[in-house]
């Protein structure tokens, strides 16, 4: 069994990424680590946030000294979010603090709310027909490994190349409803329509959704990783 720590404290995203994982994977997160380092993700790409969090991680799991139990062999750390033609590709790595960004800079940090976060993307695209409010649900997932703590004579070029991660890509194409549907999900699942689906997102229920969705497939990729 592989183990992953899961660079969260997302109880939603956590339980999304074991059933898709399955009983194969031992999964820490975040929670049995308390004194992890936040990582600021401030990348203009979603492989280049799901990267730093994976490889600033491994970084500090190598360097811990002691060591409070057992280091996971490997770091996974995620970003996704959506992304709508129409706004020419946004909110895309801003998706989680999109209404934020409305906020003057002192108070503009952190995410923001699931409803404003809906409430702006739906007023943004309150004169775009139904035929052009496409868009896809993008994830990229980042594996990094934890290499074993550093000798004293290591290379410090060698030892660098050890927290070199692996990434995976999936995407979820679709629509942006004209008004929010369904209780489950979170994020803009309720707005989220998949092409060739009548139910969005929130509406489809876990078993379905964690079947096509963006971070399925690419937890699907990490799988066929591990063989």
């Amino acid at each position: 069994m592989t183990t992953l720590l899961i660079a969260t404290r997302n109880a939603h995203k956590v339980a999304e990424i074991r059933a898709i994982l399955g009983t194969e994977f031992q999964l820490l997160t975040l929670n049995d680590f308390p004194g992890a380092p936040g990582v600021v993700e401030d990348a203009p790409t979603f492989a280049g946030n799901a990267t730093k969090k994976a490889v600033e991680l491994a970084r500090w799991l190598a360097a811990l000294s002691p060591a409070p139990r057992p280091l996971p062999p490997f770091v996974l750390a995620d970003d996704s979010g959506l992304e709508v033609d129409a706004l020419h590709g946004a909110p895309g790595v801003h998706s989680a603090r999109f209404a934020a960004l409305d906020q003057p800079a002192d108070r503009a940090g952190g995410n923001s709310p699931d409803a404003d976060n809906n409430a702006k993307l739906l007023r943004l695209l309150q004169s775009v027909p139904p035929a052009e409010r496409t868009g896809r649900f993008r994830c990229v997932i980042a594996l990094a490994p934890v290499p074993d703590p550093r000798p004293e004579n290591a290379s410090p070029v060698c030892y660098a190349d050890e927290f070199a991660a692996r990434t995976f890509e999936g995407a979820c194409e679709g629509t942006i409803q004209l008004a929010p549907r369904g209780q489950g999900g979170f994020g803009y699942d309720p707005l989220f329509l998949p092409d060739g689906l009548t139910q969005s997102f929130a509406e489809l229920g876990e078993e379905i959704k964690n079947r096509l969705s963006h971070r399925a497939k690419a937890l699907e990729k990490l799988k066929l990783f591990f063989g």
